[in-house]
């Protein structure tokens, strides 16, 4: 009885393998997948992310209109009466006492210390007598140069300073610009004594007489006349010296 049962069990497991055998399909571990199925319910909104860069500034706007005027404001106190004629005297004794001072600066530069004065420069009369590199050099060492009458005011103050000094002569810094070929009636051939020229202006008198024969006799005085010779560098004479008013 039982080995019956055991060949039946058999049997089955034989028709089932062989069902199998003849099927077309082809067995496989790998899954199938199934039909798509519905949409699931959209889920809840997450957090804010993190701030990103800030991007370029936009284009400026128009301008807006104007707003409102606003409230008037609190009266301010009244203010107190001047005394403008008082205050008027005051500025004009200030003024009476600065003339004075001015004045009295003046005296001590034209009197005392002996200078005279134009709009730029100051002029010193050095009562020294010297070769005209000696001149030079001490009006350097002053802190200025020999004077350079460049121009007819000039020219006018200083032969005028020589003048009021009982002088007839000094030195002052020009020199010719070629003394073997000298026109009285020409125009700029005259230099200061940095060698610049002197442009339009010179005062030689028509009448002098140029010692050609003498290598020295192109320094030039200034004459109380307001005119210019020539002179021997080697002579010892007094001599103008220039300082100017501004820091040039």
């Amino acid at each position: 009885m039982m080995a019956r049962r055991t060949t039946g069990f058999l049997f089955c497991v034989v028709a089932a393998f062989c069902f199998v055998s003849a099927s077309p399909q082809v067995c496989s571990n790998s899954l199938i997948p199934g039909a798509k199925g519905a949409s699931g319910e959209v889920g809840l909104k997450g957090d804010v992310g993190p701030m990103g860069k800030m991007g370029p500034s936009g284009e400026q706007g128009d301008k807006g209109e104007a707003g409102l005027g606003g409230p008037s404001g609190l009266k301010g106190k009244a203010g107190t009466t001047c005394d403008c004629g008082r205050y008027r005297r005051v500025v004009g004794q200030m003024d009476g006492k600065l003339a004075k001072l001015r004045n009295a600066v003046k005296f001590v530069k034209n009197i005392m210390l002996g200078l005279t004065e134009s709009d730029e420069h100051y002029y010193l009369l050095v009562k020294e007598a010297k070769r005209v590199k000696e001149a030079s050099l001490n009006c350097k060492l002053r802190g200025g140069k020999l004077a350079v009458p460049n121009s007819i005011n000039s020219n006018r103050l200083m032969a005028d300073y020589v003048t009021q000094s009982g002088l007839t002569r000094v030195y002052v810094g020009v020199q010719p610009k070629d003394t073997d070929a000298l026109r009285r009636d020409g125009r700029n051939r005259s230099l200061d004594a940095d060698s610049v020229p002197l442009g339009n202006f010179s005062a030689w008198s028509q009448d002098e007489a140029l010692a050609s024969s003498s290598r020295n006799a192109s320094c030039v005085g200034l004459l109380s006349t307001g005119t210019w010779s020539h002179v021997d560098c080697d002579t010892a004479m007094f001599f103008i010296c220039q300082f100017p008013k501004k820091a040039e």
